[in-house]
């Protein structure tokens, strides 16, 4: 909401000035759909000739993201720490082979399906049960487990980024993309010099309209969406941080309920909940 938002704030400011003005927006409209066919045509051949089939269909995700609200709340990390409590918990009472079946079939298990929300992420889920089933086994020590989380998180965090640096390289090609359509429209009006002055001034004016929609798209479209999906890159990367530092706290000796708060601790402030309010969801759980 927020992203179409912006969009219009920002057209609305550039139009609404360039039309109090006394600009005549026939030219605009004129020229816009072969402008836009030039410049969008070469940025997305110049994009799929740049990336990987895997990025384009990152990015092509990413952008869905985008329009979408951010599903890192305060409420979901409440649910991720009250289920890494009852999973540590039951651990440390019971002995470590107790979550045995639970690590193997998450699905299936009561502790994971008691909490939907991250029970039933995948991503999330997958990180969680790999790594206790290590400290089911015995064979690694903290040191090599949190050296392996953070080979895992860096290496989940360069797929991620992969296309934000291709939307930024879209955004960056956009304004050269605007003057090659210039270029093409100026080439146009030299071979029409014979025309009359009112005829060329609009044949100039058109093909500046090239550089104009080049430099708009890049910085008033696909560069915001780009900084907006690094920041949600950097919300996914902070909740498997968060199960990092829990399990590690576990691994080196601390109480279910210091461990949680060891993880709570490496939460954003807008999303982290306090002392309290995790408390309490874990008593009502």
């Amino acid at each position: 909401m927020f992203v179409i938002i912006g969009w219009l704030l920002a057209l609305a400011c550039i139009f609404g000035v360039y039309i109090v003005h006394g600009g005549n927006m026939g030219v605009i409209l004129k020229a816009l759909p072969f402008e836009m066919t030039t410049i969008f045509g070469a940025a997305i051949g110049a994009f799929l000739a740049n990336n990987q089939m895997k990025v384009v269909k990152a990015t092509i995700a990413g952008l869905g993201l985008c329009f979408k609200g951010s599903k890192y709340s305060k409420a979901r990390y409440m649910e991720l720490l009250a289920l890494m409590y009852d999973i540590l918990q039951k651990a440390r009472k019971e002995g470590l082979m107790s979550i045995e079946k639970d690590v193997e079939d998450p699905h299936s298990s009561p502790l994971f399906q008691k909490y939907p929300v991250v029970g039933n992420d995948h991503h999330v889920t997958e990180f969680i049960t790999d790594y206790l089933r290590m400290m089911v086994s015995g064979n690694l020590n903290a040191h090599e487990i949190e050296s392996l989380m953070d080979s895992e998180i860096e290496t989940h965090h360069q797929e991620e980024h992969a296309a934000v640096a291709a939307l930024g390289r879209l955004a960056g090609g956009l304004p050269a993309f605007g003057i090659v359509a210039a270029v093409l429209g100026v080439v146009n009006t030299m071979g029409s010099v014979g025309q009359p002055p009112a005829v060329l001034g609009g044949m100039i004016g058109s093909a500046l309209v090239g550089t104009f929609l080049g430099i708009l798209l890049a910085y008033g479209f696909v560069e915001p969406l780009g900084g907006l999906l690094e920041q949600k890159v950097e919300d996914a990367g902070k909740e498997f941080q968060c199960i990092k530092t829990t399990l590690l706290a576990s691994m080196q000796g601390y109480a279910p309920q210091v461990a949680i708060e060891f993880g709570r601790k490496v939460l954003f402030s807008g999303d982290r909940p306090s002392f309290s309010e995790l408390e309490g969801h874990v008593k009502k759980k």
